[in-house]
């Protein structure tokens, strides 16, 4: 193997380990339309529906931390004909997703029991099938929220292909719409032995953390890269390569992570993002955590992973460091 080959394994392995990604689930695109087969699977005794309120929120069993899956039987008890969303197929199984809408008066208080749950706190808590799921659906439900008129001639939009696309209404020149994500890179940033970390305003004291942002028309991964930290850091980017990748539909958005080599340190707040940036070397991160000074994004972002790889690459263990770090009881 190659090492260029060496390399897209071990990124493809780490986008596989980020929170919410590397779910194993065929999407069946190429049935969404076939609303025959769909019905039949909608009503397969092993098929199961998450429900999701208008926020966004599941809903968990009580007295758990489990997620609530609807049985067909309990899907057409409570929910008659409201529309679900084809997910997709895995585990032998058919997974879709429901809305519960607060005008649907008498369905919503049949759900006061059950407590919501959101999805950071389902990325922190949950398998992680089942926290990859919840992330797919609450990213395509968002989508379908969003998006109820067209944005070419202002006709309602129907959602068509079990939730996947939006059909203009419009006879003279229908229209179709279909999901999108707004991608973000974000980035460990090194130079030397010491690795560019922000923060902002409002975060709790004395968390750092990568820097990110979102890409603009016309530009490419790596111009995003140094951009970003351009404007955010004035720290100037001479390389960057990619790491791996996060769904972040909070609400819509993709998360590309990059590490990246800087031109030299020096630091110039420009855009008012940041309320700090600092370089950190290991050592100033493994006193920084024991001590109670700092903090590090929790282990639901890719940003807790590209600062544990930046770690791991010096010998150091960043879960191994929050563990020793937390307050004793």
């Amino acid at each position: 193997m190659s090492v260029e080959q060496e390399r897209d394994k071990e990124a493809a392995t780490r986008a596989r380990e980020n929170v919410f990604a590397g779910i194993d689930i065929d999407r069946m695109s190429e049935r969404r339309d076939d609303r025959l087969w769909v019905e039949e699977m909608e009503r397969h005794l092993d098929t199961r529906f998450l429900v999701l309120d208008s926020e966004g929120h599941a809903f968990a069993r009580e007295d758990t931390e489990c997620l609530l899956w609807m049985s067909p039987e309990m899907r057409a008890e409570r929910f008659g004909d409201v529309a679900s969303t084809l997910l997709g197929l895995a585990d032998g199984r058919a997974w879709f997703a429901l809305v519960l809408d607060h005008p649907q008066a008498d369905l919503y208080a049949s759900f006061a029991a059950h407590r919501r749950m959101s999805l950071r706190e389902a990325g922190l808590i949950l398998p992680a099938f089942e926290a990859g799921l919840f992330a797919y659906a609450k990213g395509i439900t968002h989508w379908q929220r969003q998006t109820r008129f067209c944005s070419q001639c202002g006709a309602p939009v129907l959602v068509v292909a079990s939730g996947h696309r939006a059909q203009c209404t419009n006879p003279d020149g229908p229209h179709m719409h279909f999901p999108r994500t707004d991608a973000a890179i974000i980035v460990i940033v090194e130079q030397g032995d010491a690795c560019l970390l922000g923060r902002q305003r409002g975060w709790p004291a004395g968390r750092y953390s990568t820097l990110a942002g979102f890409i603009e028309p016309g530009e490419s991964l790596e111009d995003a890269v140094r951009r970003e930290v351009r404007e955010e850091s004035g720290v100037e980017v001479v390389h960057a390569t990619y790491h791996s990748s996060q769904p972040w539909p909070l609400p819509a958005s993709l998360m590309v992570g990059f590490t990246a080599t800087a031109r030299n340190r020096d630091i110039h707040l420009r855009d008012d993002e940041l309320e700090d940036a600092r370089w950190f070397t290991a050592d100033d991160i493994i006193q920084g955590m024991r001590s109670g000074s700092l903090g590090v994004p929790p282990p639901l972002s890719v940003s807790y992973r590209l600062i544990e790889h930046w770690l791991a690459l010096r010998g150091v263990s960043l879960d191994d460091l929050v563990t020793t770090s937390l307050p004793k009881r």
